[in-house]
């Protein structure tokens, strides 16, 4: 274990179970992770990052995810809106927003809205210029993070294309509503955001406004879906690790369970699913280290095995250890409902399919 997932183990600890009823990540955790750089931690070291390659912050996010995935989710959104200021922003809006992001300040990114889920291109939020400055109005849903965050990256309508824009969440006009008893990740800060005319300097519009949605929020979910594919990766180890333990632990009919055939067999099959999701994410990485042209099918790729993998895995788990993973905030009880998000955020399974269809259409010809 190094010194990165060292830390992260000690702020969780066995605290993640009462996260999870309570609904609640304390601000503790939260700002030394923070302040550590390790929420976002492929920001280079100029801004206050670690500078990691997407493999070793995927291996260190697996390490969160196996330990609690509303944490993980707050590390999805932090490193989310970090890569799309680097991507989209100035080289001015660069230096000022994010060393923010390695010193403490929490943000989220806003995509979903009510009319406007897996076919994004239906987003009506709007920011227009209004003089110097940009008026947003509009309403985003499910948004990761935005319970916490101080600084939400909000993506809308702009003149005939598309932005983002960095709206403070105390600014005047933003209300966030948190979404009450979520199904899974439940202390990942899930909420809602109004913007009723929430009025701003101009220079708070990402570089790049004006350009095509498609290209701005694929930036932004390309490196989510690796983060999420990653977690994913966490949960498999968590529910192969407790399923493992309770296996050998437990007796029936007079043997360890571990030795009977049948829990053998799902044993197998939750390391088969754990091995799996990791080879392909370990691809992902490598192909976004690289700058491959297929960064993006990889990471399409990635996220749907891993989210799939988790949620079968996750209900194998459950059947293994029946009424001792059954108490809700147990970790196995947590991995069932958490896993199954996982196939809906950043790109449904249906939407996955979709994708990796047309990726096989388009190298088949």
């Amino acid at each position: 274990m190094n010194d990165r997932e060292a830390l992260v183990s000690e702020l969780v600890g066995d605290r993640a179970d009462t996260w999870d009823l309570t609904g609640l990540i304390p601000a503790e955790p939260l700002r030394k992770l923070g302040e550590a750089g390790l929420l976002c931690g492929e920001l280079p070291e100029q801004y206050g990052g670690l500078g990691l390659s997407s493999l070793d912050n995927g291996r260190f996010t697996a390490h969160v995810g196996s330990l609690c995935s509303s944490l993980r989710s707050v590390m999805t959104s932090q490193g989310m809106a970090a890569w799309t200021i680097q991507r989209l922003g100035s080289a001015q809006q660069r230096a000022d927003h994010l060393p923010r992001l390695t010193s403490g300040t929490l943000a989220a990114v806003g995509f979903s809205e009510p009319e406007a889920g897996s076919d994004l291109s239906a987003i009506s939020t709007e920011i227009r210029p209004d003089g110097d400055d940009v008026v947003v109005d509009g309403r985003k849903v499910w948004v990761t993070a935005a319970h916490y965050a101080h600084l939400l990256v909000i993506f809308g309508r702009y003149g005939d294309g598309a932005a983002a824009v960095l709206v403070p969440a105390d600014a005047p006009g933003v209300t966030v509503e948190r979404v009450a008893d979520p199904m899974g990740c439940r202390a990942a800060g899930h909420a809602g955001i109004r913007l009723d005319s929430v009025r701003l300097p101009r220079d708070h519009v990402l570089g790049g406004a004006g350009a095509a949605l498609t290209m701005l929020v694929t930036a932004a979910l390309s490196y989510g879906r690796m983060s999420v594919a990653w977690g994913c990766v966490g949960i498999l180890r968590a529910c192969l690790a407790a399923a493992s333990c309770h296996a050998k632990s437990r007796e029936q009919f007079g043997r360890p369970l571990a030795q009977h055939q049948l829990i053998g067999g799902h044993l197998a099959d939750l390391l088969v699913a754990e091995q799996t999701a990791t080879r392909v994410c370990e691809h992902a990485s490598h192909r976004w280290d690289e700058g491959s042209p297929d960064m993006v099918t990889a990471a399409v790729l990635a996220k749907h095995v891993g989210a799939t993998q988790a949620a079968a895995a996750a209900a194998t788990a459950v059947q293994v250890l029946a009424s001792a993973g059954a108490s809700d905030g147990h970790v196995v009880a947590r991995a069932y409902r958490d896993a199954k998000l996982m196939e809906i955020i950043e790109g449904s399974n249906e939407l996955c399919r979709l994708m990796l269809a047309q990726h096989a259409l388009s190298v088949s010809g």
